[in-house]
């Protein structure tokens, strides 16, 4: 049997609009179909976001698309999913979700070495356009130090 790739699908803008202050690796309540497109690859969090109804986190804006091979009892690809964590880390997230400022937002989905879907959520706050001018500076000097020490080590 092939060994197949890891899926690890990163929420890239989510580390450029907002400072990570804290991370969570929640399960999520998936139907259907969903873990199937998901092993597919075929999945998004971008502009996904938390949020708290009747003391549960809810995550919002994940797309994972339909499946190919699917019936007619296929999924929704963008319907709010049912995260799960301890109910110590749903107090703590919940009391600082009501900062102002701060939000929840999904930063990795991967499968664990069980094959269950995990969410990487992430208490943020926003960055200000400067802070992100800033950001990319750093970024692009680390990026030309990587490379000139790859260009010393030939």
């Amino acid at each position: 049997m092939a060994e197949q790739k890891p899926i690890n699908i990163r929420n890239k803008r989510a580390t450029f609009d907002y400072e990570i202050l804290e991370e969570f690796v929640a399960g999520v309540v998936l139907v259907g179909t969903e873990i199937k497109s998901i092993r597919a690859g075929k999945a998004s969090l971008t502009d996904s976001f938390c949020y708290f109804d009747r003391g549960e986190l809810w995550i919002r804006g994940v797309h994972i698309a339909e499946y190919d091979w699917g019936t007619c009892n296929n999924h929704v690809p963008r319907r709010d999913r049912k995260l799960l964590l301890t109910r110590r880390e749903l107090r703590k997230l919940e009391r600082a979700a009501q900062d102002r400022g701060l939000t929840i937002v999904g930063l990795r989905l991967f499968l664990n070495d069980r094959g269950l879907a995990k969410i990487v959520v992430g208490l943020a706050r926003g960055r200000k356009s400067y802070d992100k001018r800033e950001h990319l500076k750093e970024h692009d000097a680390r990026r030309e130090m990587d490379q000139a020490m790859k260009r010393v080590r030939r």
